[in-house]
């Protein structure tokens, strides 16, 4: 909105944006991978310059001037001497108004941005405050039912029987589709206690669990993942000359657990046949994506199909398929009404999918001036993102490499950049100990990358890196970290309870590039938001499951940040407005575990290589 505002020369206010309705906006690839700066920005930028060169071509035909006479402001079209002006809807009454857009309309620079860069409040942040505002469980319809799903018992089960009768005595309509058991009923009470009077008896296979977890992630993928991560390896030099030319040698193995993505809001959908249409209001990141496989599931083509994204509470990567969509779908069309399905906390920890495990190899050699001249790095399972680093090494190795996952697994705010970075940071700050040399001095003498460089100061210098007091079980870490064309750099302080071996972040200081800032308080809270979100992963998270069952699958169980554990945060934005603006929606996120880290080993001595770090105190996890 601010983008379009700049280039049309008009107040914020009066730009509307209309989001996530298939029927009426065109199609895009949906909201992840922090692309929405990047790539729909500088589109929305083109189509409102060119809009705008348009409209003052009318506008000059209108006033009979010459288009060099005419300008803009305050969202009217003036003369040269402004004795004539004309609004927007008097240049556009009537007309329709179509042009392709060039390649290169004049868009303004931005040192000449006036509303762009600026701190523009949220545009709908009111309705947020006093509760306007709707989610998909706020959509009502005429006639709508309640829907619920039976689950099988354990994640992969078969249906092998069912009995029916006392939920259908219940006025419960069942619906049975293969593995699909679900009930519709007048209201979620009547629903629910219909779904949970179905007796079902599910058949279950072979099950992994938390115990043998990372032995199964190391074993070869069978049928390659269909392709991911093939091309995301690098090789430079040779591995073994790096090593020969070395004065010592470091060989440590990083693991990540599996997360929950823990929305505010578990999965919804409202469904509604009609017209041979079908139309479902879900919370999504991609309704164009939800709206293919609700087009594949009933086999209809995609213009019967429309998906309405109301507000969504919260998807951090995963809300990017459309299971409950094509539930509730198939509820109402069975029941030749409208359903509303609103999935449990517990189904949401179960049934959706999970930040991928992983395990990280990491084999180096460096000198004893610091200089690193060998790096091996392998992940399994986790992912290929930010997997190459920016650091100036002459002998690498990275490789990527799929593996079976036990548990359903998909994207995550950042994908697998935290578990690199966490991975990466972690190893230097050990081989910045093996040589006694200050971790932040290791990194900047391997280090050419001018961004990276930036940030990792601007962090030290807010943090008093350097010139802080020591304290008893006090320590300080520090890690840098790059993905989606933006940089970051992350100070952490930790104390440790040396009776409890509770761990508690006291401080953080980070740093953020991302080219030119578009709205300064927006990316302020983006990056707190993100901190605050890190802390979950690095210290607490972990799902733990055995036997086809989700052990933690509740708020009560499963340990996410509480107000208590929030430490004093400090942002640093760097703002180069010599560069193109990037996202930032995930990379803020990536510095905090590596930095905490190796801030405990500075308080302790304890070098943690597991994620979480202490979920259960600082005594259980040492290594």
């Amino acid at each position: 909105a601010q983008v379009v505002a700049e280039e049309l020369r008009v107040p914020i206010h009066m730009v509307r944006l209309t989001m996530a309705d298939t029927d009426l906006t065109p199609f895009d690839m949906g909201t992840f991978g922090s692309r929405t700066t990047p790539t729909m920005a500088p589109q929305l930028r083109r189509a409102a310059a060119a809009t705008r060169e348009l409209l003052i071509d009318l506008a000059a035909q209108k006033l009979n001037v010459d288009r060099n006479a005419v300008r803009i402001a305050d969202a009217l079209f003036l003369n040269h001497d402004a004795s004539r002006t004309l609004t927007f809807a008097d240049v556009a009454k009537g007309l329709k108004l179509v042009k392709v857009i060039p390649e290169n309309p004049p868009t303004t620079p931005i040192e000449a941005w006036k509303i762009a860069g600026t701190s523009v409040p949220k545009a709908n942040g009111a309705d947020f405050v006093t509760g306007k505002h709707r989610y998909t469980s706020d959509v009502a319809l005429p006639g709508m039912m309640s829907g619920k799903v039976v689950r099988s018992t354990s994640l992969n089960g078969e249906l092998v029987s069912v009995d029916v009768k006392p939920a259908e005595a219940m006025g419960a309509k069942v619906v049975r589709d293969g593995n699909f058991l679900g009930v519709v009923a007048k209201d979620e009470r009547t629903a629910t206690r219909a779904a949970s009077a179905i007796k079902a008896q599910w058949k279950s296979g072979a099950q992994g669990s938390n115990a043998d977890l990372f032995q199964t992630l190391r074993k070869p993928l069978t049928d390659q993942g269909q392709g991911r991560g093939r091309g995301r390896n690098f090789t430079k030099g040779s591995i073994a000359d790096g090593l020969a030319n070395s004065d010592k040698q470091l060989k440590q193995t990083y693991t990540v657990a599996y997360i929950a993505h823990a929305p505010l809001e578990p999965r919804a959908a409202v469904a509604e046949w009609k017209d041979d249409k079908l139309t479902v209001w879900t919370g999504t990141q991609r309704p164009f994506g939800v709206r293919n496989e609700l087009a594949e599931a009933f086999r209809l083509p995609e213009e019967k199909v429309r998906v309405i994204v109301p507000d969504t509470g919260s998807a951090y990567g995963g809300k990017h398929t459309g299971e409950c969509a094509i539930e509730a779908a198939r509820l109402a069309r069975e029941a030749g009404k409208p359903v509303k399905l609103v999935w449990t906390r517990e189904e949401e920890f179960t049934w959706a999918y999970f930040r991928p495990a992983g395990v990280i190899d990491v084999k180096s050699g460096i000198k004893n001036d610091g200089t690193i001249t060998a790096w091996q790095f392998h992940n399994y399972n986790s992912g290929p993102a930010a997997i190459q680093h920016r650091y100036d090494i002459a002998n690498q190795d990275i490789q990527f490499h799929a593996s079976d996952s036990p548990l359903r697994q998909g994207s995550y705010r950042a994908l697998a950049a935290t578990a690199n970075h966490f991975a990466r940071e972690s190893h230097l700050d050990e081989l910045a100990q093996l040589l006694r040399m200050d971790p932040l001095e290791f990194r900047l003498k391997n280090l050419k990358d001018e961004r990276m460089r930036a940030v990792l100061e601007a962090a030290a210098k807010a943090f008093g890196w350097g010139s802080m007091r020591s304290a008893p079980d006090h320590g300080a870490g520090i890690a840098g970290g790059f993905e989606k064309g933006s940089y970051v750099a992350t100070c952490a302080e930790v104390q440790v309870d040396r009776k409890t071996g509770q761990v508690k972040i006291a401080r953080v200081v980070e740093a953020f590039e991302c080219g030119a800032v578009i709205n300064p308080l927006h990316l302020h809270n983006q990056i707190e938001g993100a901190v605050v979100m890190a802390i979950g992963g690095a210290l607490f998270e972990e799902i733990e499951f055995a036997n086809g069952k989700i052990l933690n699958g509740r708020f009560s169980r499963y340990r996410l940040p509480r107000f208590s554990d929030m430490p004093a945060i400090e942002i640093v934005m760097v703002n180069r407005k010599d560069l193109p603006s990037a996202g930032s929606g995930e990379t803020p996120i990536v510095g905090l575990a590596p930095a905490v880290a190796n801030a405990i080993f500075n308080a302790t001595g304890v070098r943690l290589r597991s994620l979480p770090l202490a979920p259960k105190g600082l005594a259980r996890r040492q290594s």
